[in-house]
């Protein structure tokens, strides 16, 4: 027996569990670098497609009434988690809420950043992990967040996390699909749990611990959204009240 006598102590064991946490750290760290690189390298032209952009009146009118649909009157507080370029952020905030969008791509916010500044609107970016923001619990009435689960290394993770942040009839609104075969690659190059996206059906198998109720919203056939015609599904789920809140 070649075992290390002193891994068998209390302080043995301490120690390999400080090298567990420190690998798992480090692993986090890695794939939000390279989430991070992936994401600043598409930020130059990523506003060129149509829902990216909202350029075209017609589509973001339709972002903006999906959005009068999804979220409720009484909203105050919204957090953007994953919010790109800041779209639909700055959508959010000519409505009269108070957004915060959270993105890892330091380009995607600078450019998030002058949009806001250009329409004249007033929105909190803020550099962080979306699966893990730096923000309270139970202190947002909306959590939004559009087609990023499928880059995040631990879905069901940051889905826990996102409802923690609502208050108690809070909601989550989540846009998202399935785009690609998986085996094409993912954000990065780093294999995800749901590279290519994820279906309906998985997301709201996944949201429903987590959530009283859940509505599924297809979107596919819209093509006002996109601006063109699409292929494969796309949709939009609705969580509301969460079964476990902690109030600021």
């Amino acid at each position: 027996n070649h075992s290390d006598p002193t891994l068998c102590s209390d302080t043995g064991l301490g120690r390999l569990s400080s090298l567990v946490i420190l690998a798992a750290t480090i692993d986090r760290v890695d794939r939000l670098r390279g989430i991070e690189g992936y994401w600043s390298s598409q930020a130059s032209t990523f506003d060129e497609e149509p829902d990216h952009g909202l350029t075209d009146p017609d589509v973001r009118l339709a972002w903006a009434a999906r959005l009068g649909e999804w979220i409720p009157p009484e909203a105050i507080r919204v957090a953007d988690l994953g919010c790109g370029t800041g779209s639909l952020s700055v959508l959010l905030a000519e409505a009269g809420l108070d957004v915060i969008g959270v993105d890892a791509s330091p380009a995607m916010l600078e450019r998030a950043r002058a949009k806001a500044q250009t329409l004249g609107v007033t929105v909190e970016f803020a550099l962080g992990d979306a699966a893990d923001p730096d923000l309270a619990d139970g202190s947002f009435d909306v959590v939004l967040s559009r087609h990023v689960v499928w880059t995040l290394a631990d879905p069901i993770a940051a889905l826990v996390r996102w409802a923690r942040l609502l208050t108690q009839d809070g909601r989550l609104v989540l846009v998202e699909g399935r785009w690609f075969d998986p085996s094409r690659g993912s954000a990065g190059g780093i294999g995800m749990p749901w590279d290519g996206g994820v279906s309906a059906e998985d997301l709201m198998t996944a949201l429903h611990p987590l959530f009283e109720r859940i509505d599924h919203h297809p979107l596919s056939d819209d093509t006002a959204l996109w601006g063109k015609t699409v292929t494969g599904e796309r949709y939009a789920v609705v969580a509301t009240d969460p079964t476990t809140t902690q109030a600021t």
